[in-house]
């Protein structure tokens, strides 16, 4: 569909064009190449412990044997309940070893909302923290499963662990009761230890994940993710960011895990990068708690890749004790997951000396689509190009390309897209172009140079009088007045004009009245994006990563 590919002139020397044949079989032959090149470098820092890939490769290896005593038919789902710890990284990567696919469930999923993914996707195992084990026994008749397991906050953390696991359950009471039959994790280790695991046949057309959509804009859907897209997009985002990388002074890059594994951004480009560059990777188990993230990174200043989204740069910058960080080797900030706003960019390179490189993805494109060079100096405030081999078109509402600079839906082709949606076929359908196309859903425009530019989700548009408002916009305005600490933007049904736009803010001074909102607003926007209505709120509710959650606004 798309000849010109106006980006391509803009890629930075050393970067592919189109992604070259993929080197591995399968995720599992993917990692076990990664396991023996790197095997005595540290993998992992888990609540102050280490773990050397050596390590890693040895307990994975004992739950993958684990499961395949289990008897489970070929592709069998393993749904996996858990923050940033150790035994999420040994769960995930000894599903995929065992040839299972991984079901990734938000760990602050309401029963209602576990039990219609454990249904949806048919998932036959659960493996999940205690913290989080009332939330399945709620459910537990209503679902069907072999088996459940459970680990404690501190399983695999030696005699450190007894005390973090007592400090949770009898002073934090961060673990509600609960009493069903399951099997703890470091029994379904050790049984796995004394068997002999045969590594089944796992092929690139294989599902690796089914990665469940966050629901921002309806029903949650199942994203199909063979070991293909993955594996691409891996190495998509390896050869992406290989010219900033070259700067490196310390021996082994350091990768910050604060936003959760179980979302696809922290997955690929955090967890699964990392491990493909024999990185250290640093896990955040609750990146809400400032006090507590702050002071992981004063503890560790050789941090060199930072992914984050705007609320977590947002609280982050605006905390006095962060003036304390240091990170002299931090290459790259990537900020994904929802808009990152420019107040926040300037303010986080200011304190830094590192520019937020916006990019841009999908948990259907396993996730990344777009990023900005990590040779840019300063915040674009664009999305960057598309990756290597990857086309990005816009169409019109009738699927017809749209020339440059014209608003339209984004969508995508390349080896990252997903397969389609877990039992939807008429959703597949609907969301792919007759030759091959996939439809995000977003809005946007690419300029003449070659670069995306978000404007926004199709579903959140706001039409007044015929006029079609862009939440982003409005947001990116109201946020830079002073005493605004962050905001989100809706449209509400109005008897004359369709729609008029409504602005949930938080303040950071309480003395802003909602008259001074609406008189800043008459003073940077146009007449119909104005805000009719200000709400001031404590908190904007958000998904597990920090996007804002507009939909849940519009039930308040």
């Amino acid at each position: 569909m798309s000849a010109v590919k106006p980006w391509l002139k803009h890629y930075p020397e050393g970067v592919p064009h189109e992604l070259g044949p993929l080197n591995h079989t399968s995720l599992s032959d993917f990692m076990e190449e990664c396991f023996t090149r790197f095997a005595n470098r540290k993998a992992i820092e888990a609540m102050g412990s280490f773990f050397t890939y050596a390590d890693i490769d040895r307990l994975s290896n004992n739950f993958a044997a684990y499961l395949a005593s289990l008897n489970l038919e070929k592709g069998a789902r393993v749904a996996l309940m858990y923050p940033n710890v150790i035994e999420y990284v040994v769960a995930m990567l000894g599903t995929l070893r065992a040839g299972y696919t991984v079901v990734n469930v938000n760990p602050l999923y309401t029963s209602r909302e576990l039990e219609s993914q454990l249904k949806d996707s048919g998932a036959a195992v659960l493996v999940l923290m205690e913290n989080f084990a009332s939330t399945y026994e709620q459910i537990l008749p209503q679902v069907d499963l072999k088996t459940v397991i459970v680990s404690s906050p501190g399983e695999l953390l030696g005699l450190k662990g007894h005390l973090i696991n007592w400090v949770a359950r009898h002073i934090k009471k961060i673990v509600p009761p609960w009493d069903f039959k399951h099997i703890k994790m470091n029994d379904a280790l050790r049984m796995g230890s004394g068997l002999t695991f045969v590594r089944p046949s796992v092929g690139l057309d294989d599902i690796a994940f089914l990665q469940y959509t966050g629901g921002t804009t309806g029903v949650s859907k199942g994203a199909v993710l063979l070991h293909r897209n993955i594996l691409s997009n891996v190495m998509q985002i390896e050869a992406w960011l290989h010219p900033g990388l070259k700067k490196q002074r310390n021996d082994q890059l350091v990768f910050l895990c604060a936003l959760p594994m179980t979302h696809i951004f922290a997955l690929t480009a955090c967890a699964l990068l990392g491990i493909a560059k024999g990185g250290l990777l640093i896990l955040v188990p609750n990146p809400r708690d400032i006090t507590g993230f702050i002071k992981t990174l004063i503890k560790h200043p050789n941090i060199n890749i930072f992914p984050g989204v705007n609320t977590l740069f947002h609280a982050l910058i605006h905390r006095p004790e962060f003036k304390s960080v240091k990170l002299p080797n931090l290459l790259v900030t990537i900020g994904g997951g929802m808009a990152v706003h420019k107040k926040t960019a300037d303010h986080w390179q200011a304190l830094t000396g590192v520019p937020i490189a916006q990019g841009y993805g999908l948990s259907e494109t396993s996730p990344v689509v777009c990023v900005n060079s990590p040779l840019e100096d300063r915040f674009t405030g664009h999305i960057g190009s598309p990756i290597s081999g990857t086309d990005v078109v816009i169409l019109d509402d009738d699927e017809v390309v749209l020339p440059q600079g014209s608003i339209g839906e984004i969508c995508i082709k390349g080896p990252q897209v997903m397969a389609g949606y877990w039992n939807k076929p008429d959703e597949t359908r609907n969301c792919m172009t007759a030759d091959g196309y996939f439809k995000s859903g977003d809005i946007g425009l690419i300029t003449p140079e070659g670069y995306v530019q978000i404007v926004d989700r199709k579903k959140d548009m706001i039409v007044v009088a015929g006029f079609k408002v862009f939440p982003n916009d409005v947001e990116d305005v109201i946020v830079q007045m002073p005493g605004i600490q962050e905001c989100a933007v809706i449209g509400e049904p109005h008897r004359k004009l369709g729609e008029i736009v409504k602005v949930y803010a938080v303040r950071s001074d309480h003395h802003i009245t909602e008259a001074a909102v609406l008189q800043y607003c008459k003073e940077h926007l146009t007449n119909y994006k104005r805000p009719r209505k200000v709400i001031f709120v404590n908190e904007l509710p958000k998904s597990n990563v920090g996007k804002i959650l507009r939909r849940e606004l519009r039930n308040i």
